[in-house]
C-alpha cells in the first residue's frame, strides 16, 4: 500500500495497463495452446478410429485358422508407413494374436487396460486415453471386435447358466499413437508464446508509458500555472478551453477557488488596512494628548480632563476589539445563539425608548407597525437591531419618519427598518456591510461608531441561518432582515 502511494500517476496507470495487457495475452495464449491440443485429440481419434475401422474389416474377413495364421501378414502390410503407431490384439485368452514392436513389449499393461476398459466401458463408443509408457504418451482407444471365425460352446454352468452358451470368437484390440511429435510442438508453441506476451509486455508497457505521459500533459500545465499564483499573483486563472473535456471541469474549479480566494485576499488586505486606520487615530490622539499635558506640570483638572478623554478613546478601542473578535468568532462558525421565545415588537419598543432622546433631538418620528414572534438569541438580536436602529436614526433627514415593520411569514418572519434620507449609491450598496465600510470616502472619525456595526448585523443574521439586504431609492433606505421562526 506504502508502495503504490509513492508511484506517480503515470507510472500507476502503466503498470495497470501492462498488467491488464499481459493478462489478456496469456489468456489468449492459453486458449489458443488448448485449442491446438484440442486439434490434435481429434486428429489423434480420427487416425485411430479409421485404423480400427481397417482391423474390423481384416477381422471381419478372417474364416478359418489359416486365416487367423496370415493376421500378422494382412495387419502388417496395412501399418506399413505409419510410423509412431501401435496395435495389439489379445484373444479369448488374452494371449497376444498380433503386436508391433512396442505394444508386445508392453502386452502385459495393455491387456490390464483393455480389461479395464471392457469392464467400465462396456457399452461406450470407442473413447481415446492417454497411456504413458516411461517418457512416452501414447493416446489409445481400446474396443471388443468380433471375428469371422467360428465360435465354440461353452459350458452354461460355469457361467451360471442352466444350459450351454454359444460364445463368438472375439477380440480385444489397442491402438495407440505416439504423441511425441504433438508435445514437440506443444512445448515449441509455448515457448514462443512465453516469448511473445513477454516481448508484447514490455512493449505495450513501453508505448502505455508514452500515451500516458502525453494524455497527462495537461495536468503538468495546470501545475506549472498554478505553481506561479502567489499572494500577489492571484488574478492568474487557468485556460479552460486549451484542456480536454475531462480536465475542464477541474480548471474551473481551480478559477473559482482562485477568484474565491483573490476576494478573500483583497477584503483581508482591506481589513488589515482598515484596522491600522481605526487603531492609528486612537493611538495617536492618546500618544499625543499624554506628550503635551506631560511637557510641563498641569493643574490636577487639567490631569483629570486629559485622563476622561484617553478614557474615551480607550474605550472606543475596546468596542472596537471587543466588535472584531465578535467577527472573527462568527467567521468560524463559533457564534452559537442561545435560543429563546422573543417578542419582536416588546423588544422594538425597548429600543425606541433607549434611542428616543437621539430621535428627539432630530426630530425623528419612531413608528413600529406589526409584531410577530420567534426564537433566538435575545441579546444578540437587541444588538443587531439596535445597530440598524442607531444606523437609521444617524443617517435620516431631520424631521422625517423612521419606520420598523415585523411582518411573519410562513416560516420566518421579516423586520425592515425604514429611514427617509439621502439615498446610498448603487455601487455602495453591494459593500455597506464590509468592514469598516463607510460611504464618506473621507473616512472622518464619527462618534457613532467605527464601521462595523451592519458587518456585526448581518453576522448575527446569519448566525440564526437568516438573511439580510437593503434596498435604496428615491430618498428612502431600507434594511430587511429575515430570521427563520
Amino acid at each position: 500500500m506504502r508502495l503504490s502511494s509513492r508511484l506517480s500517476l503515470t507510472h500507476r496507470l502503466t503498470l495497470l495497463f501492462a498488467a491488464v495487457s499481459s493478462s489478456v495475452l496469456l489468456a489468449l495464449g492459453l486458449l489458443i495452446t488448448a485449442s491446438v491440443e484440442r486439434h490434435f485429440e481429434d486428429l489423434d481419434k480420427v487416425g485411430l478410429v479409421g485404423k480400427m475401422d481397417l482391423i474390423r474389416q481384416t477381422l471381419d474377413g478372417l474364416k478359418t485358422h489359416d486365416d487367423l495364421a496370415q493376421l500378422s501378414h494382412l495387419l502388417a502390410h496395412s501399418l506399413v508407413g505409419h510410423l509412431g503407431l501401435e496395435v495389439l490384439i489379445l484373444g479369448p485368452d488374452n494371449q497376444p494374436l498380433f503386436g508391433t514392436a512396442h505394444a508386445s513389449a508392453s502386452a502385459p499393461f495393455a491387456a490390464q487396460l483393455m480389461l479395464a476398459h471392457a469392464e467400465r466401458y462396456p457399452q461406450r463408443p470407442v473413447q481415446p486415453q492417454v497411456w504413458r509408457d516411461g517418457a512416452q504418451q501414447f493416446r489409445v482407444i481400446v474396443a471388443e471386435l468380433a471375428t469371422g471365425l467360428p465360435g465354440r460352446v461353452v459350458d452354461g454352468k460355469l457361467l451360471g447358466q442352466t444350459r450351454d452358451v454359444y460364445q463368438p470368437f472375439t477380440v480385444r484390440v489397442a491402438i495407440a499413437a505416439d504423441m511425441a511429435h504433438h508435445q514437440d510442438y506443444l512445448r515449441s508453441l509455448l515457448k514462443t508464446l512465453w516469448i511473445f506476451v513477454a516481448t508484447a509486455t514490455l512493449l505495450i508497457a513501453l508505448l502505455g508509458w508514452a500515451a500516458v505521459r502525453s494524455g497527462l500533459q495537461p495536468l503538468r500545465t495546470m501545475r506549472e500555472q498554478t505553481g506561479r499564483v502567489t499572494a500577489q499573483q492571484l488574478g492568474q486563472r487557468l485556460p479552460v478551453q486549451a484542456v480536454p473535456q475531462e480536465l475542464a471541469e477541474l480548471a474551473q474549479s481551480l478559477n473559482d477557488m482562485l477568484a474565491r480566494l483573490e476576494e478573500a485576499f483583497q477584503r483581508l488586505t482591506a481589513f488589515s488596512s482598515d484596522i491600522a486606520h481605526e487603531l492609528r487615530t486612537p493611538v495617536s490622539n492618546l500618544m499625543t494628548q499624554t506628550q503635551v499635558v506631560l511637557s510641563q506640570p498641569r493643574a490636577a483638572c487639567d490631569y483629570r480632563a486629559v485622563l476622561e478623554s484617553n478614557a474615551e478613546e480607550l474605550d472606543r478601542m475596546a468596542r472596537m476589539i471587543a466588535d472584531m473578535l465578535l467577527l472573527a468568532k462568527a467567521d468560524n462558525g463559533l457564534v452559537v445563539p442561545h435560543r429563546t421565545s422573543v417578542n419582536l415588537a416588546d423588544e422594538v419598543h425597548a429600543l425606541f425608548d433607549y434611542y428616543d432622546a437621539l430621535a428627539d433631538e432630530k426630530q425623528i418620528a419612531l413608528q413600529l407597525q406589526g409584531e410577530g414572534h420567534l426564537n433566538a438569541d435575545r441579546l444578540m438580536l437587541r444588538r443587531a437591531l439596535g445597530n440598524l436602529l442607531s444606523n437609521a436614526l444617524h443617517h435620516a433627514t431631520a424631521g422625517s419618519e423612521l419606520r420598523v415593520q415585523i411582518e411573519p411569514l410562513s416560516s420566518s418572519v421579516q423586520i425592515s427598518v425604514t429611514n427617509q434620507g439621502a439615498a446610498i449609491a448603487p455601487e455602495h450598496l453591494t459593500r455597506v456591510f464590509d468592514r469598516f465600510f463607510r460611504v464618506d470616502p473621507a473616512r472622518q472619525h464619527h462618534t457613532q461608531g467605527v464601521g462595523l456595526g451592519l458587518a456585526i448585523t448581518q453576522s448575527i443574521a446569519t448566525a440564526h441561518g437568516g438573511t439580510i439586504s437593503v434596498v435604496s431609492d428615491q430618498g428612502e433606505t431600507t434594511f430587511y432582515m429575515r430570521l427563520p421562526k
